[in-house]
């Protein structure tokens, strides 16, 4: 399946069960990355939008590319009334917008997906001299019990969760990407969630089994039995380090 279309299916789920941004890590745009007031900034690969409405009040404008029709369509009616968004259907490796006008490019749970040479050259194009390149994940945790289940479950009954995982990419990917050095910082993130809650994050992600199929029957039961085992008041909480790689290009 072409990569930009993975998410088609998944989009209501994806807009009310992934996780957002920490206000630190946005605090940290600002101070070491330049994400001021008056900044024009891309978040390439914005999907519904999760990481460009935390942007947009900060910034002075901002370039949100999607190439997923579905997606980006979500995105613009829930940030419709964002004067400063500019939405286009464009590519990480093309994504439309004018050479050289920007301070800062985000891509948030997305770079793994990008042909990275493309996308590297593409962001040489779209900076100012100085300018940085923040690649965002929010990183689930296994250190919990149930976490740690919820995990093995991935690894037993989908299909390709292991190829498209995002911590397929090790330092040579982000030294071969960064020009010269790079950094690494981490700020906490959490979400609590219900046993519904807990479904519609497994149903938001691409690699989650289709629902129906024995794999995703196995995968639900082995999630409604643990979540019976480890939950605490109805409820039950994904970990996350949410993880920045910035630098420049």
């Amino acid at each position: 399946m072409d990569s930009t279309q993975r998410f088609s299916a998944r989009v209501e789920a994806y807009v009310k069960y992934r996780p957002g941004y920490p206000a630190a890590m946005l605090d940290f745009l600002a101070a070491e990355l330049a994400m001021g007031p008056d900044a024009r900034v891309a978040d390439i690969g914005a999907g519904t939008g999760i990481l460009t409405a935390l942007l947009a009040p900060r910034v002075g404008e901002i370039f949100a590319v999607e190439p997923n029709p579905d997606m980006r369509g979500a995105a613009e009616r829930l940030l419709v009334e964002a004067g400063n968004i500019h939405w286009l259907g464009g590519s990480a490796e093309a994504t439309g917008i004018p050479a050289g006008c920007l301070e800062l490019v985000t891509v948030a749970q997305a770079f793994h997906w990008f042909d990275r040479r493309a996308f590297k050259a593409e962001c040489r194009r779209l900076l100012k001299p100085g300018g940085r390149v923040a690649l965002i994940w929010n990183d689930r945790l296994t250190d919990t019990g149930f976490l740690q289940a919820y995990e093995a479950g991935l690894r037993a009954y989908s299909g390709d969760y292991e190829e498209v995982n995002h911590r397929n990419l090790g330092e040579a990917d982000f030294a071969a990407f960064f020009e010269g050095a790079y950094r690494l910082d981490c700020f906490p993130n959490r979400q609590l969630f219900d046993l519904d809650g807990v479904m519609g994050r497994l149903n938001s992600s691409s690699y989650a089994p289709a629902i129906g199929t024995p794999a995703y029957e196995q995968l639900a039961a082995l999630i409604h039995r643990e979540f019976e085992r480890w939950a605490q008041d109805g409820r039950i909480a994904f970990n996350y380090q949410t993880l920045v790689y910035s630098g420049r290009v």
